[in-house]
């Protein structure tokens, strides 16, 4: 296992896993928190949460923001989280931005479902495993998802699982604008050949 949060950081993760868990919200960690965990440790003041429901799970998520004081930050809440699927938010103490994230896609329901439960200040919080998080990395393609990628596969690439990631490159293929999925993820299976 990598660097988990520092500790003022676990103390929020494991609160937010209390409040989610408490409103039966399915969920899992990703972003920089599972890169910690997966790949190199990296600065990161954020912590995007993967949900397993859609925007209608907001009022749930509302309450999840205000039992943790944090404060969402577009002016027109439904109708950010409508058209985005997204809710940021944002604790005015310790500035922590969280990113809600909201799933319908039959990928992100099993994604959590595979969520490895690691022990944050105590409590068993579940972050999305290696294979899917270079998935959503590799599917975000900004140069820093590149790098996060790069730091899961080098720590690693032999024990991943190449055929379940090789299955999703090739689905994801299918989606205007991430046709090179199948070639950029062969580049990081060439990386893993380098090592040996």
């Amino acid at each position: 296992m990598g660097s988990l949060p520092a500790p003022d950081f676990a103390a929020f993760i494991a609160r937010l896993a209390q409040e989610l868990t408490a409103r039966r919200l399915p969920f899992m960690l990703i972003g920089g928190q599972a890169v910690l965990l997966h790949g190199r440790p990296r600065l990161t003041e954020d912590i995007d949460v993967t949900l397993g429901v859609d925007p209608s799970g907001l009022p749930l998520v509302r309450e999840v923001c205000r039992a943790l004081q944090l404060e969402p930050l577009p002016d027109e809440v439904e109708k950010f989280v409508r058209e985005t699927f997204v809710l940021p938010a944002r604790h005015a103490e310790t500035a922590i931005r969280v990113d809600f994230v909201f799933s319908t896609t039959p990928y992100e329901r099993q994604a959590i479902e595979r969520a490895v439960k690691v022990p944050v200040a105590g409590i068993p919080v579940p972050f999305a495993t290696a294979e899917d998080l270079i998935i959503h990395k590799l599917f975000a393609g900004r140069a820093q998802d590149w790098e996060d990628t790069l730091s899961v596969v080098r720590r690693k690439g032999h024990e991943l699982d190449w055929g379940y990631l090789d299955r999703w490159a090739r689905d994801f293929a299918g989606v205007a604008g991430r046709e090179e999925l199948p070639q950029r993820l062969e580049a990081l299976r060439e990386e893993v050949r380098k090592k040996r």
